[in-house]
């Protein structure tokens, strides 16, 4: 497969699980503000740097699964960029599915037009270093966030989201290729 296959795989692993857990306890993430979704970026990949470390797990889930989380929470945190948080679920599960898919497409377009500037140079890397990029681009988010969404040189609060995706889908096809 070429890399626009193996995205779309991730894409369809990733949604199906987005879709199970909006049916479970429906778009209850409308109510959690910017920063709560940073944190909970930063515990999943946190917690991916900690197994990478110490070589075990003591949860009976491992790198794949955070990753899948990153993708997840970092699409929830695009929507609530533009949105803004809720008081209350206020958003059909057709309507997080669309925006789902709406965001996810813009990380896959944005991903083809650096993997062609960048001719693959993902490939040679290892997942440990995706995990690392994934913790600066938190770190940054978080001081974009602390310094109320300015920036005086920098990409914006959306351009990490997409980022932190993109690394999280390369860490997931390098991790099937294993």
């Amino acid at each position: 497969m070429n890399t626009s296959e193996q995205y779309d795989e991730i894409i369809k692993l990733c949604r199906d699980i987005f879709e199970k857990k909006l049916k479970d306890y429906g778009a209850a993430w409308r109510i959690l503000r910017p920063e709560s979704l940073t944190d909970q970026i930063y515990i999943k990949a946190n917690r991916i740097r900690s197994i990478e470390i110490n070589g075990e797990s003591k949860i009976d889930e491992g790198i794949t699964s955070e990753f899948i989380g990153i993708i997840n929470y970092a699409i929830v945190a695009l929507i609530q960029h533009i949105l803004s948080f809720a008081d209350q679920i206020d958003m059909t599960p057709e309507k997080a599915i669309e925006l789902y898919d709406d965001y996810f497409n813009k990380a896959k377009e944005l991903m083809m037009k650096k993997n062609h500037d960048y001719g693959e140079a993902w490939r040679l890397m290892r997942v440990s270093s995706f995990t690392d990029l994934i913790l600066m681009k938190i770190f940054r988010t978080k001081q974009i966030e602390d310094n109320k969404g300015k920036t005086l040189i920098s990409e914006g609060i959306d351009a990490n989201y997409y980022d932190m995706i993109n690394y999280s889908v390369f860490g997931l096809i390098k991790l099937s290729e294993i």
